[in-house]
């Protein structure tokens, strides 16, 4: 399920490196609903740690000024999207309707009303679960993938690689595992390719848990695409 959630925002200035505040305040709305489920996602996830929900960059106009995005309206949207049935449409739109989201480090916040929860379609509806489909995807934030080089340290890769869809693959296969332990991944059709524009992906480095002990830095790119072919259920996941 997608969901696009649209923010009535007090504050300027929001962190550059705002991604892992806006996770940080998706865990505290979800907490105030179920504190088990909650628990479960930040703590265990799924199969190898796996949480199985994700959300896109933030939405709005903004203007870069060192390390701070200044807030040119009042605005702000991003995109959620969790396994979950269709059913618990209600429960999440329940879940962050009218709540109060503080996006914030040390230097600065923003604090954000849900003025609006909208189901986004699902691009497939009305295929079956187990029908094969071919898709082609934009990402919704920066995409990142890597493996360790032969010194055990992290080797993020580019889009160009072609590690980069391999290791997209791998991860989508355990996903999968994780959440359907009987299927048997070696007879399924599952691929993914890496589809470029005009212009190179662009690179972008993150940083998360900024000005704490436990800050580390990530790069992920975007501007890609991506063809997938599998069955609805797994392309759904991916």
């Amino acid at each position: 399920m997608r969901f696009k959630i649209t923010l009535f925002a007090k504050g300027k200035q929001l962190p550059i490196n705002y991604q892992y505040p806006l996770s940080a305040a998706i865990y505290k709305i979800i907490d105030k609903a179920d504190k088990d489920y909650a628990e479960f996602l930040h703590e265990t996830g799924y199969g190898k740690g796996f949480k199985l929900f994700c959300f896109s960059d933030l939405r709005g106009k903004f203007k870069a000024e060192g390390d701070r995005f200044n807030l040119q309206n009042d605005t702000i949207s991003f995109e959620i999207s969790f396994h979950l049935p269709e059913a618990s449409q209600n429960f999440i739109k329940g879940l962050f309707m009218s709540q109060q989201m503080d996006i914030a480090d040390k230097k600065s916040r923003v604090s954000g009303i849900v003025q609006t929860v909208e189901t986004l379609p699902n691009p497939f509806a009305g295929k079956k679960d187990h029908e094969i489909v071919q898709a082609k995807f934009e990402t919704a934030s920066a995409c990142v993938a890597g493996s360790k080089n032969e010194k055990d340290n992290y080797e993020f890769l580019a889009p160009t690689d072609p590690r980069f869809a391999e290791s997209l693959l791998y991860n989508w296969k355990e996903k999968i595992k994780s959440v359907l332990p009987d299927v048997d991944i070696a007879q399924q059709m599952l691929s993914i390719e890496v589809k470029l524009f005009d212009k190179l992906p662009k690179s972008r480095l993150m940083t998360i848990k900024a000005d704490t002990p436990a800050e580390t830095k990530i790069r992920g790119f975007t501007d890609f695409g991506l063809e997938v072919i599998g069955e609805k259920r797994f392309v759904e996941l991916l």
